[in-house]
């Protein structure tokens, strides 16, 4: 396996400080052991206008057998054959990547201590790599690499020269060039690293769980926006689903923060529901959590909805979810948060990897912001926003507002927020303070009627509010719910209010 990268410079900016940025010497011949062979850096032409270093993989495969083992991949009857008659020598794939991790490993993080000032520099690059497996054809090769700055020129290599009636092969000669100030160092080596195998489309070891932080490490800062993101996770991943949908959460999640303009961490944040306000009641209901009030409160305005097919919007750890599916009434039940944190644990929760068949075709779980508009939203027959809105700034919410009423507009939609006038009655709770560290507001009942009803005004909805937790007198209920329905579906209103009430009186009882 060979591959070549090529740099050019100036006096001032001398092209063999490639060799400091690569950590080999350009005046020296070195050599690599590797997993399944050895790998030689050498420089074919090192000057102050141009310098090219090369990478040669020479592959052991009596090696590249013992490590896997003697078994071909699925147990392949040609299998023995195959491990000895093969490309693996010659081809690049996921063993030169490897093996560029391997020997340039700093160069790939990014760090030179001799020309710091260097590393971070764009350059201009001119890589070839001369056989290389593309599955896919050279319209993937150019799908994969244009959209990243490169100029890619794919030749096909023909099975034979001197038969060229036998056609081409799956292979390529590939030569990507890009001009100065696109690219550093550092993002070639990644862009080589992931796409390497992609192209190829197979693995030389076993893929595990660890194979998802290698991806997303080498493909920080490009593979999120990535046109073919899907492609190039699921090849890189050996088609292993499971890991497939793991990266591909993560990325969603970075693409979310970087449109956000905020920490992945700021957003990943699974919200504790056993805050200040899911403390028992003060009052005749005192050893009912509010939280327990709370999702009886919105079983019951579902029920009277007649709702079948609910979204639990922002589901955090799964509470609701899991009360959804006690019931039978609820046929499909979709938990989405932004949180992959909060989805894990509402996965375990819920026990999804034991459930039964017919249970888990009722209930998904999916990644998802309410900052934007999402079509897996729509058809739903209501939609809960449960201690939702006030996690999100307030400039935020006309986004939201636009996405849950305006986009997916299901015929229910229930907002339960906390009433900030009821935290006087929270002895645990400093004057002054919020329930909870990542509410960005509370509001008053005056100020969340006021909300709603402009909403509801504005996206052809009805608006009820129903107190939720003991009503107190002077400050109000711990927490406040909207009802909204579309305008031809009021009606179900009174029956929510029966329905609220029975559940009370059973509780009573």
């Amino acid at each position: 396996m060979f591959l070549t990268i090529s740099t050019s410079g100036t006096p001032e900016s001398p092209a063999t400080d490639l060799g400091f940025l690569l950590h080999k010497h350009p005046d020296k011949s070195q050599t690599f052991s590797t997993s399944h062979g050895t790998a030689h850096v050498l420089y074919p032409e090192a000057s102050v206008e141009r310098c090219t270093a090369a990478l040669l993989l020479e592959v052991d495969p009596v090696a590249l057998v013992r490590r896997g083992k003697g078994k071909g991949r699925g147990g392949a009857p040609d299998a023995a054959l195959a491990q000895y008659v093969n490309d693996r020598p010659y081809a690049a794939s996921s063993l030169l990547a490897v093996a560029l991790s391997s020997v340039f490993s700093s160069a790939m993080r990014g760090v030179c201590n001799a020309r710091p000032e260097r590393a971070g520099q764009p350059l201009p690059l001119h890589i070839e790599v001369p056989a290389l497996p593309a599955r896919g054809g050279a319209d993937l090769v150019r799908k994969l690499f244009e959209p990243l700055g490169w100029t890619v020129t794919v030749t096909r290599v023909p099975l034979d020269e001197q038969f060229p009636e036998w056609g081409e092969s799956r292979y390529v000669h590939l030569v990507l060039d890009v001009p100065e100030g696109k690219l550093t160092l550092r993002d070639a080596l990644r862009h080589l690293y992931v796409l390497l195998p992609v192209l190829d489309d197979a693995k030389h070891y076993w893929v595990s769980a660890d194979e998802v932080d290698k991806l997303l490490r080498a493909g920080e800062g490009w593979l999120a926006d990535h046109p073919e993101q899907k492609v190039i996770t699921s090849r890189y991943l050996a088609r292993r689903w499971s890991l497939t949908r793991e990266a591909m959460q993560r990325l969603e999640l970075v693409r979310l923060a970087d449109a956000d303009d905020t920490d992945v961490d700021d957003l990943d944040n699974a919200v504790d529901e056993e805050s200040a306000d899911a403390e028992a009641e003060e009052g005749s209901d005192k050893t009912v959590p509010l939280a327990v009030l709370r999702r009886e409160a919105i079983l019951a305005a579902l029920s009277a909805a007649g709702a079948g097919r609910v979204l639990d919007l922002g589901c955090g750890q799964g509470q609701l979810v899991q009360a959804l599916l006690k019931d039978t009434r609820f046929t499909e039940i979709a938990g989405v948060d932004v949180s992959m944190r909060a989805l894990t644990i509402a996965s375990r929760r819920l026990k999804l990897d034991r459930m039964g068949e017919r249970q888990a075709e009722r209930v998904k779980l999916f990644q998802g912001s309410l900052a934007y508009t999402d079509k897996r939203l729509k058809g739903y027959d209501a939609a809960v926003l449960s201690e939702v809105i006030e996690h999100l700034d307030e400039e935020r919410l006309p986004a939201l507002e636009y996405a849950v009423f305006g986009s997916a507009r299901p015929r229910t939609v229930l907002v339960t927020t906390p009433n900030v006038e009821y935290n006087v009655r929270w002895e645990t709770l400093p004057a002054g303070h919020v329930r909870h560290g990542d509410h960005r507001f509370e509001w008053t009942r005056e100020e969340f009627r006021g909300w709603a009803r402009q909403v509801a005004e504005r996206r052809a909805y009805g608006v009820e509010f129903v107190p939720i937790g003991d009503d107190d007198p002077e400050v109000g209920p711990p927490t406040q719910m909207a009802v909204f329905t579309q305008a031809d579906k009021s009606e179900k209103t009174d029956e929510y209010a029966k329905n609220t009430q029975n559940a009370k009186e059973v509780r009573a009882a």
